[in-house]
């Protein structure tokens, strides 16, 4: 029997049907026009889906039967949100959501308590992620769900991360040629310090302030490695323009760091 299979009560997963994109998108029009066996179909061919999203939940103390119905209600949902005009696929859509959901089941089941008026702002705040995600199609800022909250950013910040389940440290996170990779690999004694840490998702903010040709630039001199003149001649500019560009946006991004 395969290591990573998921056993359901009453669940024959070898013969969940599974979807072609064709039919996916028929069975979308025909269920948004009023088929309500239209969505019974989409359900149970996209259960498979949520199969391989619990697998990643497994050795957490909870029976597969209770995360699979858990993730069904995020299937659900995802179906009745999704927009067929957005250029995404439906499993890219679907899977954050089936995780949001499974996650937040094994937060109100977590033995370790958090008090009350901080879970009301975090599930609050993942509430409003939620509704941002299907407005705008991306996942939405820190900054941008505590302004719809309208709650400082750093409350929205603490909230969230007070509500998180411990991960253990031999929990895999993908496999490398057959040798899976745990947590505590990705480990570093200097590199994952809480200062570090909170200065990348500083960085991260602020460079959603700039421009596309600004954060291009950026990338390619302090990620790439690159030089003013490689930056200038890959994207056809001069170098005095590049390094203009350059100054402008770190002066912008001081704004928000």
């Amino acid at each position: 029997m395969p290591m990573n299979k998921v056993e359901i009560p009453g669940v024959n997963t070898a013969k969940l049907p599974v979807l072609t994109n064709v039919e996916m998108r028929k069975l979308f029009r025909e269920m948004q026009e009023g088929d309500a066996g239209a969505r019974d179909r989409l359900i149970n061919g996209n259960l498979r889906l949520v199969l391989s999203v619990i697998q990643r939940f497994q050795n957490r103390g909870e029976h597969s039967d209770d995360l699979f119905q858990v993730g069904c209600i995020g299937l659900m949902k995802a179906i009745d949100n999704f927009d067929l005009e957005q250029n995404v696929k439906f499993s890219t859509y679907a899977v954050p959501m089936i995780i949001g959901e499974i996650r937040r089941y094994l937060r109100d089941n977590n033995a370790i308590r958090v008090s009350r008026s901080l879970r009301d702002v975090a599930y609050k705040a993942l509430q409003v992620r939620d509704y941002l995600v299907h407005r705008f199609a991306k996942e939405p800022s820190i900054s941008e769900i505590a302004e719809e909250l309208a709650v400082p950013r750093e409350e929205v910040l603490y909230a969230l991360d007070a509500i998180q389940e411990p991960v253990s440290l031999f929990e895999p996170l993908y496999h490398d040629s057959g040798d899976p990779i745990f947590v505590m690999d990705q480990i570093s004694d200097e590199k994952n310090q809480d200062k570090t840490w909170l200065e990348g998702i500083a960085i991260r903010e602020a460079m959603r302030h700039l421009s596309d040709r600004e954060k291009m630039i950026l990338n390619m001199r302090f990620f790439d490695g690159k030089t003013q003149m490689e930056v200038a001649d890959e994207i056809g500019i001069s170098q005095a323009q590049v390094s203009r560009l350059e100054k402008a946006a770190l002066l912008h991004m001081r704004k928000y760091m």
